[in-house]
């Protein structure tokens, strides 16, 4: 086996871009461009898993109204939090990300101790959110199996093995194949491109369980399945949201990219209109071909789009087959957010934020990568795990959770940018402007909120104990830890990340 070498103290320092300026060293490899920064946050979306994984709350959620017009509205919506994110990252380059940018904005007596909880926020949203995709991803491959074994379905622990699959073979690839994974990245993006047109094509050819026209595909309303009535709309915006919901991630990345000041933020705000166009050529063909809404409601392990394959191509080799399409793009997923979290993860404990942060902070020299705090990352979505053993309903906050802690860490610091009147974005060299800038950050904090309320209640009612929808207690639980964290721990350790005047 080849030895590999430590990269070299003066190549770090000639891809240093300014981050000394932001109070770091430069530790890794500057290997990302626009374009593959780009891909990556598209890998991360992944449109056909990240609308089509919790599809099924669309269909509660009234079906292809809410499914179209959704989908065209969040686009909307989520592209004024991608813009209002990529103007501090365009400020603050830096993979701390919306923890430093709070700490550079707010008032000098509150600063350090609302880094750190927003710093646990952005944490605790990136673990759960990296955890979702993964769950995700054992529940599709177990649904895929009901696909020719209607009658099996994955216990709790068959489905906990499945998932530790998924996060080791995660955890070795973002390990080994670090050099590699823009290229990944890239293939991803021709993937899921093909995979898009391939789905496109044999739904419209084939659609064996009927066709439909255009005023039930893109109009067709059905309130009967949530019991919420005319709210149920609103119900069927969760895939869409959740599709986007980490579009922020990718400032984890920014001590990996070249001109990151000006190339993060791009990425940021190109991923959603680019991704959103993608997704419109992936939604039109279900919607045209729906199978009863009242069957994909009992569809294996919750999952509507191995069923609505198999339905409409009329066999179930069609419905592996474009199953399958869905599985590798979810594959890569995978790895592309469990590569972001780990980055957070290392971010976090570089500037001391959590207990051994000396360990998790450690980059290989070799592999140029922090390689315990992929371990950590690991792990801890493998405890999180566990919980599906004892209640279903618990671990599904989890996945709310990770939307839920994500929106409030972008809202800490678009919030106090906009209370200082901007002062700090309106320098950055990708900015929106000051009307057209302070417009769009209100547009992202009205939609943060709603989503904040959105994600916390159930899907359907009545509400039952199994029904119930945790994401909110579990969330004030993680914040109670983090807060007693910092009370014992952090108070005197914790001084915040280095002050910076920005780029």
């Amino acid at each position: 086996m080849e030895k590999k070498t430590p990269i070299p103290d003066d190549h770090l320092k000639s891809q240093d871009e300014g981050l000394e300026q932001l109070g770091y060293t430069q530790q890794l490899t500057r290997n990302r461009s626009l374009v593959t920064l780009l891909f990556q946050s598209l890998a991360i979306a992944a449109i056909p898993y990240g609308e089509g994984g919790p599809l099924i709350n669309s269909i509660y959620g009234g079906g292809p109204l809410s499914i179209f017009i959704g989908w065209i509205a969040v686009l909307f919506l989520a592209e004024c939090v991608a813009v209002s994110l990529a103007e501090l990252a365009s400020r603050w380059p830096t993979s701390a990300g919306p923890y430093y940018w709070s700490f550079q904005i707010v008032p000098a007596r509150a600063k350090t101790a609302l880094s750190f909880v927003n710093g646990w926020t952005w944490l605790i949203g990136n673990w759960t959110i990296t955890l979702s995709v993964n769950f995700g991803f054992a529940s599709l491959l177990s649904a895929t199996v009901s696909i020719y074994h209607p009658s099996w379905s994955a216990n709790a622990w068959q489905l906990l093995l499945i998932f530790y699959a998924v996060c080791i073979g995660s955890l070795i690839i973002c390990v080994f194949a670090n050099r590699f994974l823009p290229m990944v990245d890239t293939i991803c993006a021709a993937w899921t491109a093909l995979s898009i047109v391939v789905i496109l094509i044999v739904l419209s050819v084939t659609a064996d369980a009927g066709r439909h026209d255009a005023a039930y595909a893109l109009g067709h309303y059905d309130t009967s399945f949530s019991g919420w009535g005319g709210f149920s709309f609103f119900i069927g915006l969760l895939p869409a949201a959740y599709t986007f919901s980490a579009v922020g991630m990718a400032s984890a990345m920014a001590e990996e990219c070249a001109n990151a000041v000006i190339k993060v933020p791009q990425a940021m705000s190109l991923c959603v209109p680019v991704g959103g166009l993608a997704g419109i050529f992936f939604i039109l063909p279900i919607c045209f071909t729906l199978p009863p809404m009242e069957e994909i409601i009992n569809a294996p392990a919750g999952q509507a789009v191995p069923y609505i394959f198999h339905r409409v191509t009329g066999t179930p080799g069609g419905g592996l087959g474009l199953t399958f399409l869905v599985l590798v793009i979810t594959l890569f997923c995978s790895i592309s957010i469990t590569v972001a979290a780990s980055r957070t993860t290392w971010a976090c404990a570089r500037d001391g934020a959590l207990p051994f942060s000396s360990l998790w902070a450690r980059v290989n020299p070799r592999l140029g990568v922090p390689v315990w705090a992929l371990v950590l990352l690991t792990v801890v979505q493998m405890l999180l795990g566990l919980i599906n053993l004892g209640s279903t309903s618990a671990f599904t906050a989890f996945v709310s959770v990770g939307v839920f802690a994500l929106a409030v860490s972008y809202a800490i610091p678009i919030g106090a940018s906009l209370f200082h009147g901007r002062s700090e974005v309106n320098k950055a060299r990708f900015t929106a402007g000051p009307v057209l800038g302070s417009i769009i950050n209100v547009v992202a904090l009205c939609w943060i909120a709603f989503e904040l309320v959105l994600f916390s209640m159930p899907t359907a009612l009545p509400v039952t104990a199994a029904s119930m929808n945790y994401a909110s207690v579990v969330f004030v639980g993680f914040m109670t830890i983090a807060a007693v964290t910092y009370a014992v721990y952090a108070r005197k350790t914790y001084k915040g990340p280095p002050e910076s005047d920005g780029l």
